[in-house]
């Protein structure tokens, strides 16, 4: 098929060839006078296999003799070349003033680039697989989340929908534990589409049939959604259940309109479809009543903080432009109803009706207690507010200008904003902007309890766990009646994160931190981050139930969201940046013929306030040998989930135990491919399934990650927003913060047409920067620029408008207009990277030899350092824990 990536077959039999177009099994040695595989690697020191030359890049153990009838490959010594396994940068000493970093023991050591690779193994997936992924094979593995592909539902969902770890799922419990990988899905329902991808198609039942009560059409067991995967019996009076196998005798109407369709020679959306939606009648609603558009109340801290940095006018400046950004239906008219509300000691809510002569402000100064003082003219349509809301943001800063209160409250405003939305009957988003711990005696008063040196020891629960119920508890609250909690953090000291956090995990939100905050280098990242929050695609109100087939069940679930019970993922929003990880898990032996069915349902409110299903349907293999779980294994998913994972295991596990519990986890499943699925093989060596060749890597990364390690250059709250970031990221952002992205800019990326060349990947690694280049180095939540103290002075002063390297201003977050091509291909570069990864990403701009490169450093995620182990020292202890398992 297009984009179908062959699968790896058999080995051929003892003495043959392979058949052509046949690969030995990934990770085996190849047959006599056969190149190895690609991605297939002998541990160092390790003599090749007989009658082969050494791989490129390796040598003979020490002491030995060349192998027979060998000379020494030339211009190489037979012992590996001793390097140390932190280099300093190029043309630098080992440290500089400011940054210290651990010595390193000389050793020999392997060349890092025999190792797999990330680069390669993401470009060779871009030219195998990149184009059209055909959805209409049971089992099929999708393309990595790097590659760039465009997706033809033909049964299955796309994969930017959901992604599970496994496409041939291991027959029983006992030979997926065998494997120690977790069968897990990551589902983004609201995922947007690419390029000429179809948006899902939307089913009215009622109109389709006629029939003004036809909803659904669903299982009388499991409650199941018509899916290509249901079976219709006895000429279509019946059908019966993939997931439960019970019969369901098909409505009437139904059976009318599958006849009329297939007159036409079309088959319904949701018989031919992975992913569709369906208008949902008044019994999927709150007390079968039809929803309200959800609104948006900006909650505004409008304490000293909040006027000195600049907040309250960046949000008044930028408010309209906001509006303007929220979908609109097809007039051009918004569905959605504004309110404001600020606060610093008291809380002011705003009359903003249409038909006033200017807004009118009422004050709750009982905050233990918060009511909402007024029901009319609180929400109202943008456009009906008119001259009112444009008065309201002239006179919001001038009304604070002279406010010195310092002292700020935080839950009281928030529970402000649910008790306005409650009244209104909606549900709807909060966007707090907030500057400051809160401290004024109120509910939700915190204290300050910062203390690094409590990272990464086994005390470390004691800043990252909340330091009070209050927020959960609202947090809750405001899940339970669909309210979203966006929280903007524009601080300039510690707010604990850990606490004020829970609000919007609890409700499907997302906490945008922007340290050191000022209008001047902030305000635009802040007005980029709240237009996307608002324009993105948004489930409100929303519901999700995970559906297997017989012999697997969803058993955990890791994102932003609450359970008041084990089946329901209750949303009070959830947006196309966020994601769900899933884990399944076996109650009973699965059958081969089956197959393993998965169904995703997502009950929600659109935000012109019609509610609809999103079903999102994937089938996979079952398999009865190791070596086709691994054949089918999909490696980016699972990263995704053990990073989510990890993060949640910290509320009871040390990150000792934690870290731990990964590496063995990552050494039980090599061990596993190794005793059931690899040829026998010297023992020295260490044999990575090619599906799974970049997990000792990865595993080492999210050992080191700000979520999991922390670390002296880390804050307390820094550590819990990643904390916060890895559990609700999707898969292609969460592999971007695992493993950065590093960028070559000199060498023709900012060069103009015809000369211009897309910029090089390379492995983030010092090894791969000199001191003549500039780099740009990115992971989803930052952008770093490194500039050489060698670099071209035309290249600098083009892109930076500075005669040399060492003159680069450091202290700027943008980079300078100057209009120059390799200026403008630079400044577009970082655009594009900021839309790939949906968010505007702060952009440090760093010389070779500043005190900023320890940044730069800890990115450097192939490299020892302060975090970690680096490549090859991890995968030597893989292999040490590899052997022991043997």
């Amino acid at each position: 098929m297009p984009g179908q990536h062959p699968m790896h077959s058999q080995p051929p039999m003892p003495g043959q060839p392979p058949m052509p177009g046949q690969l030995p099994m990934p990770g085996q040695p190849p047959m006599p006078g056969q190149p190895p595989m690609p991605g297939q690697h002998h541990m160092p020191g390790q003599p090749p296999m007989p009658g082969q030359p050494p791989m490129p890049g390796q040598h003979q153990m020490p002491g030995q003799p060349p192998m027979p009838g060998q000379p020494p490959m030339p211009g190489q010594p037979q012992a590996y070349q001793q390097q140390p396994g932190y280099a300093p940068f190029p043309g630098q000493q080992p440290s500089y003033p400011g940054q210290q970093f651990p010595q390193q023991p000389q050793q020999r050591r392997l060349d890092p680039d025999q190792m797999p690779s990330p680069i390669q193994v993401m470009a060779d997936d871009q030219q195998n697989r990149g184009g059209v992924f055909v959805t209409n094979e049971k089992g099929l593995v999708p393309p990595l989340v790097t590659t760039d592909f465009i997706v033809d539902d033909k049964g299955n969902s796309s994969p930017r929908y959901i992604r599970s770890s496994m496409y041939s799922v291991p027959v029983t419990a006992d030979l997926l534990k065998q494997t120690a990988m977790p069968f897990c899905l990551v589902i983004s329902p609201m995922a947007e589409t690419v390029g000429a991808e179809q948006d899902p198609p939307v089913i009215d039942f009622a109109a389709l049939t006629g029939s003004p009560t036809m909803g659904p059409v669903r299982c009388s067991r499991c409650k199941a959604y018509m899916c290509p995967n249901m079976k219709f019996i006895d000429a279509g009076r019946h059908f019966k259940c993939a997931f439960c196998k019970a019969t369901t005798e098909v409505p009437m109407e139904y059976t009318q309109y599958i006849n009329s369709m297939q007159q036409y020679g079309r088959v319904p959306a949701e018989m031919a479809l992975g992913t569709y939606e369906i208008v949902a009648t008044k019994e999927y609603c709150r007390n079968n009543t039809l929803p309200n558009p959800p609104a948006i109340v900006f909650v505004i801290d409008v304490s000293y903080n909040s006027i000195k940095n600049g907040l309250l006018q960046t949000v008044c400046d930028n408010i309209m432009d906001f509006i303007e950004a929220m979908p609109k239906d097809e007039n051009g008219k918004s569905y959605t109803r504004v309110g404001f509300i600020t606060y610093s000691s008291t809380v002011h809510f705003y009359n903003i009706k249409g038909t006033l002569a200017q807004p009118q402000m009422l004050s709750v100064g009982d905050v233990s207690d918060v009511f909402v003082p007024l029901l009319d003219g609180f929400l109202s349509p943008a456009e009906q507010s008119g001259p009112v809301l444009q008065q309201l943001l002239q006179q919001l800063p001038n009304m604070f200008h002279d406010n010195k209160e310092t002292e700020t409250i935080l839950l009281p405003a928030v529970q402000a904003g649910l008790e306005a939305l409650k009244a209104a009957d909606t549900s709807g988003q909060l966007l707090v902007f907030h500057t400051s711990l809160p401290t004024y005696n109120a509910p939700g008063k915190l204290i300050n309890r910062e203390d690094r040196k409590l990272l990464g020891t086994d005390k470390e629960k004691q800043i990252l766990m909340p330091q009070t119920t209050a927020y959960n508890e609202t947090g809750q609250a405001c899940s339970a009646a669909g309210v979203c909690v966006e929280l903007f953090v524009c601080n300039n000291a510690y707010v604990d994160a850990a606490t004020i956090g829970q609000l919007p995990r609890l409700t499907g939100g997302q906490m945008h931190k922007y340290t050191y905050f000022t209008a001047e280098t902030d305000g635009e990242r802040l007005a980029w981050d709240v237009r996307r929050v608002v324009s993105r695609p948004t489930a409100h109100d929303a519901v999700m139930r995970v559906r297997t087939s017989t012999g697997v069940r969803a058993t955990d679930f890791f994102g932003h969201f609450f359970m008041s019970n084990t089946t329901d993922v209750e949303l009070a929003a959830i947006d196309a940046d966020k994601a769900i990880g899933v884990e399944i898990k076996h109650d009973d032996k699965l059958t081969g013929e089956e197959g393993v069915y998965v169904q995703a349902a997502l009950l929600y409110t659109r935000r012109c306030g019609q509610r609809r299903l999103r079903v999102l349907n994937l089938a996979l293999n079952v398999a009865h040998q190791l070596a086709d779980v691994y054949r089918s294994a999909e490696l980016d998913t699972t990263i995704a989930f053990l990073n989510k994972q990890a993060v949640w295991a910290l509320r009871d596990a040390t990150p000792s135990q934690v870290r731990e519990g990964l590496s063995q986890r990552c050494a039980r499943s090599l061990a596993a491919y190794r005793r059931h699925c690899a040829s026998p093989s010297s023992a020295g060596q260490l044999v990575l399934p090619e599906s799974m060749k970049l997990l000792p890597l990865y595993t080492s990364c999210i050992l080191r990650s700000d979520a999991i390690a922390g670390g002296p250059d880390v804050t307390c709250d820094e550590r819990s927003c990643a904390m916060y970031r890895a559990l609700c990221a999707d898969v292609s952002l969460s592999l971007a913060y695992t493993y950065p992205r590093l960028l070559a800019l000199h060498t023709g990326a900012l060069a103009p047409p015809p000369h211009h060349a897309p910029p090089t990947p390379l492995r983030a690694s010092i090894d791969k920067i000199t001191d003549h280049g500039i780099y740009l180095l990115e992971n989803g939540v930052h952008i770093l620029i490194w500039v050489g103290s060698m670099a071209a002075s035309e290249l600098v002063a083009e892109i930076f408008g500075v005669p040399s390297p060492q003159q680069v201003d450091t202290q700027v977050c943008e980079l300078p207009h100057l209009g120059t091509p390799a200026n403008t291909a630079a400044r577009e570069l970082v655009d594009q990277i900021r839309l790939k990864r949906r968010s505007a990403m702060r952009l440090q701009v760093m010389a070779q030899h500043s005190k900023e490169e320890g940044a730069l450093r800890r990115m450097l995620v192939e490299d020892r350092g302060v975090g970690g182990e680096g490549y090859v020292d991890s995968l030597m202890a893989t292999h040490k824990l590899v052997q022991k398992m043997l």
